[in-house]
């Protein structure tokens, strides 16, 4: 049970907060001598993460579901930006698999991370809204998205960081980028359950309950993002990115 709330805490925190869930998933694991979470527990979390952004976006998706023009021009932008992530994904799949067996690795990416993060404190800061965003916009931020899919590389991050490359505002920023993860945060659930059920794994008390604290932790993340964003923006997550690879390097 307390690895359920461990995995939940950690996939909750780390899958809105720029300093990657994949590669936390994998470091912590090797720094505490812990196995990996299972596939029916990772599929859980997906899950409760993907409930946590539902909730907080609820009015954005309500918007989006009356599929009027706004409507229906918002979902074009975020099919767009999905695209890059979902063919690479498919073309990579077994390499990026691999990749989570070299945890030294997945910490140098995470290092990359932070770097990467600490790089936007030099980027003008723009105005621009997500409903202004054209096609190409969305192309480029969603090969951003496709970046994370690497073991340690932030898709949050990425996607804040090239949004603000693009002229958007910190907020406005994070909330296509948190909007765009909807698919890809439901497509690695949905993949997770698909082996699960594969495996002949099933759901657990332990599963729900990791479930219930990954969808807890990850709505107070989002908030809490959101306001440090329009404080100080991602300099404190680059930083900690940073630390924590390194940590990760010289402990594993």
């Amino acid at each position: 049970m307390l690895d359920a709330i461990l995995w939940g805490a950690v996939q909750g925190l780390t899958e809105f907060l720029p300093i990657s869930s994949s590669g936390h998933l994998v470091l912590v694991p090797a720094m505490l001598g812990r196995e990996v979470p299972d596939l029916a527990t990772s599929a859980m979390l997906h899950l409760g993460t993907l409930v946590a952004v539902l909730i907080y976006y609820r009015q954005d998706l309500a918007r989006m579901a009356r599929f009027d023009r706004p409507g229906r021009r918002m979902i074009t932008i975020i099919a767009i930006g999905t695209i890059p992530a979902v063919i690479l994904g498919l073309l990579f799949e077994d390499t990026l698999d691999r990749l989570t067996e070299h945890p030294a690795a997945v910490a140098g990416m995470l290092i990359l991370t932070g770097v990467i993060l600490l790089g936007t404190t030099f980027l003008r800061r723009g105005e621009r809204q997500t409903e202004q965003l054209a096609p190409s916009d969305a192309t480029l931020i969603g090969f951003a998205q496709s970046f994370a899919l690497i073991p340690g590389i932030s898709r949050s991050g990425m996607t804040i960081s090239a949004g603000l490359a693009r002229g958007m505002g910190r907020v406005e920023a994070a909330r296509f980028a948190f909007l765009l993860g909807i698919p890809a945060i439901a497509g690695a659930g949905l993949l997770s359950l698909a082996r699960m059920v594969g495996d002949g794994a099933g759901v657990t008390i332990e599963t729900i309950v990791g479930m219930v604290v990954a969808a807890l932790t990850g709505y107070w993340a989002i908030a809490f993002l959101i306001k440090v964003l329009g404080r100080v923006g991602l300099a404190p997550f680059g930083i900690y990115c940073v630390v924590a690879g390194i940590l990760g390097v010289v402990i594993i």
